[in-house]
């Protein structure tokens, strides 16, 4: 396994709640990543993030780890819940809630 691999592992087992997107939360660089932002920024919770612009190896490797080819990635206790469209469908249908926040 990549050095680059065990450090993106690391990283999600190391937060409980875990966003990789492009940008940062105070300032997203991507409509989805703004979106996601937002969403999270509802539930008033703690979450890390990893600017992926700011690093080429975990933005060409990530889709790899998680099998998912696309930017925002957000995972929770180390399972990835999927991206944009996703993260959308659960927060409108109040399902986000339960794997945020329990």
């Amino acid at each position: 396994m990549s050095e680059v691999k065990r450090n993106i592992e690391e990283m999600i087992s190391s937060n409980d709640i875990l966003l990789f997107m492009k940008g940062d939360p105070y300032q997203p660089r991507c409509g989805f990543s703004a979106t996601v932002i937002d969403i999270l920024k509802s539930y008033k919770i703690e979450f890390g993030f990893v600017d992926v612009l700011e690093d080429s190896e975990v933005r060409t490797t990530l889709p790899e780890v998680s099998d998912w080819p696309t930017f925002p990635q957000l995972f929770v206790k180390g399972e990835l819940i999927g991206g944009c469209d996703i993260l959308t469908e659960m927060h409108e249908q109040g399902d986000l809630k339960a794997v945020l926040i329990g």
